[in-house]
């Protein structure tokens, strides 16, 4: 950092601890880039300043995998078993009700958005219902809700398709996909490992990709059988067309029961390929391992493998209280303490997999206080990375290209 004077900038944020313990002033220019970081001395000029008090600047976060969709509706829609089958049945029997309107759905997209605004996570990309009964409705409702959020966040949708999507008896779904693309959903989704030839799914939904210049985002493997294995299949096919970059696998939980020569092999093939890989801890661990009562399985994929090979391994919130999981509250910093925990990762890589590594899954630009980054930040009272993921303090000051979006500030009393 140097001590000299600096230009005018558009924003500063001051009294700055940056995450390798400097102090520092973080100088944004007006399109919301960091411009330099320097010592507290330097002499700046700028045309707004935000006094943050001596709290760590961190990168905004980003939920690589949401269903904003199903967000909120673990009170309309009791789990009364608690499992998989449970979650499906409330579900569709809420839907068959008609609990779900237009308006209810706006309603909870836009309240589930503001959670993830004001713990900072400013990056959403959300798996949505394409299909199936529902057609584009739930696209229709997001695309709504989000209108009021696209300046203050990045936000993109899935067409997660219901199957089958390919053969006999899809035509509905293929229709709901085509009419999804041109409404403007970002992503292209799906659940192949379901779908009676897994192999065909996954050529048809890179094929999609290809054909729209879209990215790929697809559940993957998501059961405890480690004779499961569409990833590699997903990495194979990738890897043919050169689409490395544009390709995320979330789930990818049978990963996780294979044996270590197995795992070292999908794990060097998914690197070659450069297919992230989206760890989603909360409802994998909620979910999946019921019926094992003994030496339960975490149901998380292969993390360390996966890393060592070099994959990016992002992390999301997933389901957030809804009849899939029960709780949550679209706080990633949740998530990276579950990454911690069950994933036997440091904190500052817990980190990386709910900012860092999650921007890059979603095609996003590195933010942070860093020069050259997107000036996407959020302040908080802690003293390091660790602490902020252990205590996830809800004080957070929130910055959206410099510009403050979210400001959160909590007073505590005690008798001692």
């Amino acid at each position: 950092m140097s001590v000299t004077s600096q230009p005018r900038v558009d924003t500063l944020i001051d009294n700055a601890l940056c995450p390798d313990g400097r102090a520092a002033r973080i100088l944004v220019n007006a399109e919301g880039q960091v411009i330099d970081i320097v010592t507290p001395e330097s002499n700046v000029t700028a045309g707004t300043v935000h006094d943050v008090e001596g709290r760590l600047v961190i990168p905004a976060m980003a939920d690589p995998h949401a269903h904003v969709d199903k967000a909120l509706t673990a009170d309309v829609a009791p789990n009364a078993t608690g499992d998989l089958r449970g979650a499906i049945d409330a579900w569709i029997a809420a839907e068959t009700a008609g609990l779900f309107t237009h308006d209810d759905m706006v309603d909870r997209i836009r309240r589930s958005l503001r959670q993830s605004l004001m713990a900072g996570c400013l990056s959403v990309r959300s798996h949505l219902n394409i299909g199936g009964r529902v057609g584009i409705t739930h696209l229709e409702a997001a695309l709504a809700a989000a209108s009021d959020f696209r300046e203050l966040m990045d936000i993109q949708f899935v067409a997660m398709s219901h199957n089958p999507s390919i053969g006999p008896g899809s035509e509905h779904n293929v229709e709901a996909i085509n009419g999804a693309i041109a409404a403007g959903v970002e992503v292209i989704g799906g659940c192949p490992h379901l779908e009676p030839d897994p192999a065909a799914a996954v050529a048809a939904a890179l094929d999609r990709a290809e054909a729209t210049g879209r990215p790929v985002d697809l559940h993957t493997d998501e059961t405890l059988d480690a004779r499961v294995l569409t990833l590699e299949l997903l990495a194979a096919e990738t890897a043919r067309r050169g689409l490395g970059g544009r390709v995320a696998a979330s789930h990818c939980v049978s990963l996780g029961m294979c044996d270590a020569a197995t795992q070292q092999r999908v794990a060097d093939a998914t690197a070659a390929a450069g297919v992230a890989v989206v760890a989603l801890p909360q409802t994998n661990l909620y979910l999946q391992g019921r019926d094992t009562p003994t030496a339960t399985p975490r149901g998380l994929t292969a993390v360390h493998a996966l890393r060592a090979a070099g994959v990016t391994v992002a992390a999301g919130a997933d389901n957030v209280q809804d009849p899939f999981n029960l709780v949550g509250r679209n706080d990633p910093l949740e998530t990276a303490a579950l990454m911690v925990m069950a994933g036997h990762l440091l904190p500052d890589d817990a980190f990386a997999c709910v900012s860092a590594a999650a921007r890059r899954t979603m095609g996003l630009p590195a933010a942070g206080p860093a020069r050259g980054a997107v000036a996407d930040l959020v302040a908080l009272p802690s003293a390091t990375v660790r602490a902020a993921v252990a205590d996830a303090p809800v004080d957070r000051m929130v910055f959206r290209r410099g510009r403050l979006v979210a400001d959160t500030r909590i007073t505590r009393t005690a008798v001692i």
